[in-house]
């Protein structure tokens, strides 16, 4: 994974790139950031092109993602929330996330959309479940809401996430706060498979689809990188009965050669 970096949100502190690798990070002073092995780091981060996880060291506390305790390990996604010593950094990507594009702006999601991509819960109350986008999924506080967010202050028509074609869109529907993708604060946005959509700080859902069309939707997204794939291989009709009338031949010619042997 390219273009990684540690956001510190609430800190006076330069964002921290992350290339591929291991990155021990620790404390100093009054903050954290990267330090050498021999000065006790609390956690470390490997990045690879599989995606990043973090290690906490032994004896290490106070670690969390996305408000959950982490002892040992934890696999990271971007949006995620880590907290360490008392300071929040997020993982983000130096690539914005996508704007809708004004010609899709006004284009009302198609009703039958694909029932393989999902819109997966993890964090909040939804945590765990999945929605399918093979209809538009209404977010808000409305009894009629697909993904319900029971919060007095959440718009009751927050968003809602659809698929136009082999995009899926997120599209604000007059929400005060918006939402955020991937760390980053947005309002109508073009998704990607593993992109993290977060509403009203706690209820985290990730965007996921099976892996051909996960290339499908990456690739309309922007993504130039993603790797080819073969096109499935033309079904032969036909060699089926060749198959047989061989299989019989050879049949008849053990036959005839046991008679024979036999006589």
């Amino acid at each position: 994974m390219e273009g990684l970096k540690l956001r510190f949100p609430e800190h006076h502190h330069p964002e921290m790139p992350l290339g591929s690798g291991v990155h021990a990070i620790g404390r100093i002073g009054d903050t954290v950031g990267l330090v050498g092995d021999d000065e006790s780091p609390s956690v470390r981060l490997f990045v690879d092109r599989r995606g990043v996880w973090m290690t906490v060291a032994d004896g290490a506390r106070g670690i969390h993602v996305n408000g959950r305790p982490v002892k040992r390990m934890a696999m990271l996604r971007l949006g995620d929330a880590i907290y360490l010593d008392g300071v929040k950094m997020l993982l983000v990507s130096s690539r914005k996330v996508e704007a809708l594009p004004e010609a899709l702006r006004h284009v009302p999601g198609e009703f039958r959309g694909d029932c393989r991509v999902v819109v997966r819960g993890v964090g909040g109350r939804h945590h765990g479940r999945s929605f399918t986008l093979e209809a538009p999924r209404l977010v808000g506080r409305s009894d009629e809401a697909d993904i319900r967010i029971d919060d007095p202050a959440f718009a009751e028509r927050h968003a809602r996430i659809e698929m136009i074609g082999n995009q899926v869109v997120l599209r604000d529907l007059g929400s005060g706060e918006g939402s955020v993708v991937n760390g980053e604060a947005v309002r109508d946005a073009l998704l990607s498979p593993g992109d993290q959509i977060v509403f009203d700080v706690h209820h985290r859902f990730v965007i996921e689809a099976p892996a051909a069309h996960t290339v499908l939707l990456t690739r309309v997204a922007g993504n130039d990188d993603a790797p080819e794939i073969a096109a499935p291989p033309r079904r032969r009709g036909r060699r089926l009965p060749w198959l047989l009338l061989t299989a019989a031949v050879l049949a008849a010619a053990i036959t005839g050669l046991l008679l024979l042997g036999g006589g």
